[in-house]
């Protein structure tokens, strides 16, 4: 009778420690398997280069969301269902919230973590956008140190991260909004105004054709702070810095709605695709930065 050999190795560390003592002694050999919604999808259709998987999901150093007097710090295997169940999170950071909830189907939510959505580094990603406009930062741990790096500049290229074969992503830093930060001639804060849209083929359980997450303060009716992040539409998932910068301090008007409008289609890079035209996703993307300056209007 023939055995069966399996073609890859999976192991389980006891803890981070041992998990990265592993891979600094074969760099670049394990590949880190938490929740599995994405590598096991690649893995069953043969597409999946790597032999040796590390799994991380019982890490408890990884996991847990912690709040300080000025951050809300999430572990990397914080879940999409634990995100959307948070009520500081669906407060104060609510297009993270919007996105986890939109996040593939119930079991995805449950089994898919933030860290991984961040590592696998799609383009097409529904909660980078939000931690883009959230000025997030990462925190990346190997065997003899550890680092903060911010999250905007992580990503190098399609499918490439500024993150080290031997290192870990352990905690994603959000800096939570100072009450007051922005005030009007009058000596009122200003109004911050969330918005976040992920445009697919159906409402639920779709990749994005485009996904624009956005923030800005308005007050005297002028634009503050405007911070404005697209997925799919360029190699990687990007801050419209132009865009951004043609807003601040004007007026909402169709003036500066067509001025941005023209500067965002200068930014973006979108492509033909499975899902997709380049053509599609440019008036898209459009129409989503229409509807943010409509928001900051009303």
């Amino acid at each position: 009778m023939r055995s069966y050999v399996p073609a890859y190795e999976l192991e389980s560390p006891r803890d981070l420690s041992a998990a990265l003592d592993r891979v600094a002694a074969e760099p670049g050999a394990w590949k880190p398997l938490a929740g599995g919604t994405d590598l096991m999808v690649l893995l069953e259709a043969g597409k999946l280069p790597h032999r040796k998987f590390l799994s991380i999901w019982k890490l408890p150093e990884l996991r847990g969301i912690e709040l300080t007097a000025d951050h809300a710090i999430l572990g990397a295997l914080t879940t999409y269902a634990e995100i959307r169940r948070h009520e500081l999170l669906a407060s104060e950071f609510p297009l993270l919230a919007r996105a986890a909830a939109e996040t593939g189907s119930i079991a995805t939510q449950n089994r898919g973590t933030l860290g991984g959505n961040i590592a696998n580094a799609s383009p097409a990603a529904d909660s980078p956008p939000a931690l883009l406009v959230y000025d997030a930062e990462l925190e990346l741990v190997s065997a003899n140190a550890a680092r903060w790096i911010p999250y905007q500049g992580f990503w190098t290229g399609y499918k490439k991260i500024a993150m080290r074969s031997d290192e870990l992503i352990r905690r994603v830093r959000l800096p939570r909004p100072a009450a007051g930060s922005v005030v009007t001639d009058a000596g009122a804060p200003a109004a911050t105004k969330h918005y976040y849209r992920k445009v697919g083929t159906r409402r639920a359980q779709a990749i994005s054709k485009v996904c624009f997450a956005a923030i800005a303060q308005i007050g005297n009716n002028r634009i503050a702070n405007a911070r404005i992040a697209l997925g799919s539409v360029a190699p990687s998932v990007f801050r419209a810095v132009e865009t951004e910068s043609i807003l601040q301090g004007e007026t909402p008007t169709p003036a500066l709605l067509r001025a941005a409008q023209e500067t965002l289609t200068r930014e973006i890079a979108p492509i033909d695709d499975i899902r997709s035209t380049a053509r599609y996703r440019h008036r898209i993307a459009q129409n989503l930065l229409a509807e943010f300056l409509e928001l900051l209007s009303s």
